[in-house]
């Protein structure tokens, strides 16, 4: 599931950044992938703790990568904020065993 949040970092950045043919395809393809593996893990776990994970690290991924890469202004109480999305989607994760999972036939 990281690598799905790492490429929903890719194509949500490549939605505000891409100007050229082959910058489009990267950001297309990371978003199929991103969603492909997000459906493939939905197999397995809950639906919602799939979605949260996703978004949650997704979104706090996004937010640094803007910071870091794109000129975004750095500030403390955007970090801590982070963190505490960070620690619920982890809380998250950790709670959700795996005596939720469903099987596909």
């Amino acid at each position: 599931m990281a690598g799905a949040a790492c490429l929903e970092v890719v194509w949500v950045i490549g939605l505000k950044h891409a100007s050229v043919p082959w910058e489009w395809l990267i950001t297309g393809l990371a978003l199929l992938v991103s969603f492909y593996t997000i459906i493939v893990a939905s197999r397995k776990l809950p639906v919602g703790t799939v979605y949260s994970v996703f978004v949650g690290l997704g979104t706090a991924g996004t937010v640094l990568a803007d910071m870091l890469w794109f000129g975004e202004p750095f500030r403390w109480i955007k970090l801590v904020l982070i963190l505490v999305l960070l620690a619920g989607v982890i809380g998250l994760k950790l709670v959700t065993g795996n005596s939720h999972t469903k099987e596909v036939s």
